[in-house]
């Protein structure tokens, strides 16, 4: 006898019900991503960001699994996967939602880290104006002639 490498083909409630699990465990990611980020915890970030896009790439594969699945087409045509599909497009749309939160907040700290960036080349540039034998300003210290 021969073993088949093939994996045993789902039934289409079992291909949705995986569906709906990698969801709601991808809108958990996104929840935990949030938190992550309002702490400002680049390498638990780091690591978040993995998992959330292996979790991204995985519900991607079994949605072209259940794309091609001509027992889901034919359940999908006669109504029976109605609810569970519907619970589906109510989690992706709550993962689109959390995740643009998610990409503002990412925004807003991209912002003041500028803003505190500028504030201190300000400040310093502030700080490094001397000068000259002339009275003229001059910034830094090469005004003092000094050589590393």
């Amino acid at each position: 006898m021969l073993s088949s490498s093939k994996k045993p083909e789902l039934t289409p409630t079992e291909l949705v019900a995986k569906q709906h699990k990698q969801l709601t465990l991808l809108s958990q990611v996104i929840a935990n991503e949030k938190q992550i980020l309002q702490q400002h915890n680049p390498q638990v970030l780091l690591t978040v960001s993995q998992e959330k896009n292996t979790l991204l790439l995985a519900i991607q594969n079994l949605d072209q699994e259940i794309g091609q699945d001509k027992a889901f087409s034919q359940d999908k045509a006669a109504g029976k996967l109605t609810i569970e599909l519907a619970e589906i497009a109510e989690l992706l749309i709550n993962c689109q939602q959390q995740n643009l939160i998610n990409g503002q907040i990412i925004q807003q700290s991209q912002l003041a880290v500028e803003r505190m960036k500028t504030s201190l080349l300000e400040n310093h540039n502030k700080n490094a104006i001397t000068y000259d034998k002339k009275g003229k300003k001059s910034a830094g210290l090469s005004s003092l002639g000094l050589k590393a």
